[in-house]
C-alpha cells in the first residue's frame, strides 16, 4: 500500500502548477504581444509595488538568523537527540553550496561588477568608472551575494527542518508555515502553499536555468567560435535537461553527492589559478576596503529603493535577486533539510549561512576584483564584450587573459555545467517529493517520471523566455516566481520567531525525554 501511494501525483498540488506554466508556454506561441504586456505588467508590479517588503525581508532574515544562532534554538538537535547525520560536513558543504546561487556567482562574478560600474545607480551621484564606483561595484557584489541570499535560504531551511523532523509535520512546504499558524486546518492550508509555491520555484528555477544556460553558450562559443545564439541554447537546453534528469534519478545521497563533491574541487582551482596568476593585491586591498564598506553601510544597502530620486537602479537590480532569492528558497529548504537531519540548528546556520557566505566572499572578491582591474586597466574591455557577445561572455573574457586561460576555461565551463545539473537536481527532486504522495521520511525519494516531467517543464520554460527575451526574460521569470513566495516566506519568518521564543513547547522529541526522565 506504501509503495502504491509513493506512486500517486497529488493532483491538487501537482496539476494547478503544471497548467499555469504550460499555459505560459502556449500564450508565448500564441500571442506574443499579449504574453509580453501581462509579464511586464507582472514584473512592473514587482519591482514598484512590494520591492520595498523583500528589502525589508532580507534584512530581517539576516537579524533573525543571528538571533536564532544564540537562542536555546540553536541547540537543538534536527530529529531528535538520537539522530546521526546522513552525511560528512564536508560533503554536506558542497552539496549546499553548489545546489544554492553557485550557478549564480559563476555567471554573474564578472559581469555584474562591470555593469554596477558603467552604469552605477544616477540617484547616488556616482561618476561611472570611476573610484567610487569600483568601490559602489565590489560592494554591491558582497550585498547581492554573500549573507543575504543564504539568509533567505536559512529561514525556511531551519523551520521546515524542525517541523518535519522535530513537530512531525507533514512533509509539505506548508510545514515552513505551521507553527505560525497554530491550529488552523494544516492539511488544507498544505495543499494550497505546495500548489503556489511549485509555480513560484518553477519559475525562479528556469531564471537560474536560463542563467546556465546563457553562462555554458559563452563558453562554449570561446573555446570553438560557435554562436552563441538560440540555436545553441536549444542544444544545451536539451542535454542540460538530459543530464540533471539522469542525476536526479539515481537518488538524493548518489548522484548530487558525487557531482557536488566534485565541483567543489573545481571551485578551489579556479580560485588558487586566479589568486596566483591574476592582480592578487589589487583584488585583496579593494575587496578590503570594499568589504568594510559593505559592513559598515550593510542597513543603507540592502534597503536602498531609489524611490525618493525617482531611480529604477534597485528595481533592476536588487529586487531582481531577492525575489529570485525567496522564489527558490521555500523548496530549496526542504532539500537543505533533509541533508541537515541530524545536525544541530547552530550547526545548520553555520552551513547554511556563514560558511557558504563567507565563501562568497572570497570568490566575489577574486573574481570580481579581478573583473574590475581588467576593466580599469583596459586589459580587456568587458563592457565591449558583453554589448557585442551578451552577459555569459564576460567570465571566458576574464579567464582568456589569465596564464593558462584554455585550461581554465574548460574548468570553468566544467564548473557551470556541474552546478547548473546539481542545483536544478536538488530542486526538482524536492519539487517532485511534494507533488507526490507516500513521503514520510525523508530520506525517500518521489517517483522517475514526476521527476522527469518538471524537468521538461523547467527546461521548456527556460528555454522559451531566454529566446524571447534574452537576460530581460531571466529577470521576468524571476519576478513571477518571487511574488507568491513573498507572503510563505514573511510566515516563515514569523514561525521562526514563534519557535525560538520556546523550541521545547513544539518540539516532541524534547517532550519525550521529559517524559523519559521524570519516568
Amino acid at each position: 500500500m506504501n509503495n502504491l501511494k509513493k506512486n500517486m501525483i497529488r493532483p491538487l498540488v501537482f496539476f494547478p502548477a503544471f497548467i499555469l506554466l504550460l499555459i505560459t508556454i502556449i500564450l508565448n506561441f500564441v500571442n506574443y504581444d499579449w504574453f509580453l504586456r501581462v509579464t511586464t505588467a507582472a514584473q512592473n508590479f514587482m519591482t514598484q509595488e512590494v520591492g520595498w517588503v523583500f528589502s525589508l525581508a532580507g534584512v530581517a532574515c539576516v537579524i533573525l538568523i543571528i538571533f536564532a544562532y544564540f537562542s536555546p534554538l540553536g541547540n537543538v538537535r534536527i530529529g531528535g537527540e538520537d539522530a546521526k547525520p546522513l552525511l560528512k560536513k564536508r560533503t554536506w558543504f558542497a552539496i549546499t553550496l553548489t545546489t544554492t546561487i553557485a550557478a549564480g556567482i559563476l555567471f554573474w562574478g564578472t559581469a555584474e561588477p562591470i555593469s554596477h560600474l558603467t552604469s552605477p545607480p544616477k540617484s547616488l551621484g556616482i561618476e561611472p568608472m570611476s573610484p567610487e564606483a569600483v568601490l559602489f561595484a565590489m560592494e554591491t557584489l558582497y550585498l547581492h551575494w554573500t549573507f543575504i541570499p543564504y539568509a533567505f535560504y536559512s529561514v525556511p531551511t531551519i523551520v521546515f527542518a524542525f517541523a518535519y523532523y522535530n513537530m512531525k509535520r507533514s512533509f509539505s512546504v506548508g510545514a515552513q508555515i505551521s507553527p505560525a499558524l497554530r491550529n488552523y486546518n494544516q492539511d488544507k492550508i498544505n495543499v494550497i502553499v505546495d500548489a503556489v509555491i511549485l509555480f513560484a520555484v518553477a519559475a525562479a528555477i528556469s531564471s537560474s536555468f536560463g542563467t546556465s544556460v546563457m553562462n555554458m553558450g559563452g563558453g562554449i562559443n570561446s573555446l570553438t567560435g560557435i554562436d552563441n545564439d538560440k540555436s545553441l541554447w536549444i542544444v544545451i537546453t536539451i542535454i542540460g535537461t538530459i543530464a540533471f534528469i539522469v542525476s536526479s534519478s539515481t537518488g538524493l545521497m548518489k548522484g548530487i553527492r558525487v557531482l557536488a563533491d566534485f565541483n567543489i574541487y573545481l571551485y578551489y582551482v579556479i580560485l588558487a589559478a586566479l589568486i596566483i596568476l591574476g592582480p592578487t593585491v589589487y583584488m585583496f586591498s579593494l575587496g578590503t576596503e570594499s568589504f568594510g564598506g559593505f559592513l559598515s553601510g550593510f542597513f543603507d544597502k540592502a534597503l536602498f529603493t531609489g524611490q525618493a530620486a525617482g531611480d529604477s537602479w534597485a528595481t533592476g537590480w536588487t529586487t531582481f535577486y531577492w525575489s529570485n532569492w525567496m522564489a527558490w528558497a521555500p523548496v530549496t529548504a526542504v532539500f537543505l533539510a533533509r541533508i541537515a537531519y541530524g545536525y544541530t540548528v547552530k550547526e545548520v546556520i553555520m552551513m547554511n549561512f556563514v560558511i557558504p557566505g563567507l565563501f562568497s566572499v572570497i570568490w566575489m572578491t577574486v573574481l570580481g576584483g579581478t573583473a574590475i582591474n581588467f576593466q580599469m586597466t583596459g586589459k580587456v574591455d568587458i563592457a565591449a564584450v558583453i554589448d557585442a557577445q551578451g552577459t555569459g561572455a564576460a567570465g571566458y573574457a576574464v579567464l582568456s587573459e589569465i596564464p593558462f586561460s584554455g585550461i581554465l576555461i574548460v574548468l570553468y565551463l566544467l564548473a557551470v555545467m556541474i552546478s547548473f545539473v546539481t542545483a536544478t537536481d536538488s530542486t526538482t527532486n524536492a519539487m517532485a517529493s511534494i507533488s507526490a504522495t507516500g513521503i514520510t521520511e525523508g530520506a525517500q525519494e518521489a517517483p522517475i517520471f514526476i521527476k522527469i516531467t518538471w524537468g521538461l517543464i523547467v527546461g521548456a520554460v527556460a528555454l522559451i523566455f531566454i529566446s524571447t527575451l534574452g537576460i530581460n526574460g531571466i529577470m521576468t521569470l524571476s519576478y513571477l516566481g518571487g511574488f507568491p513566495a513573498l507572503f510563505l516566506g514573511i510566515l516563515s519568518i514569523l514561525s521562526l520567531i514563534v519557535v525560538m521564543r520556546n523550541p521545547a513547547k513544539f518540539d516532541r522529541h524534547s517532550k519525550k525525554n521529559q517524559q523519559r526522565n521524570s519516568a
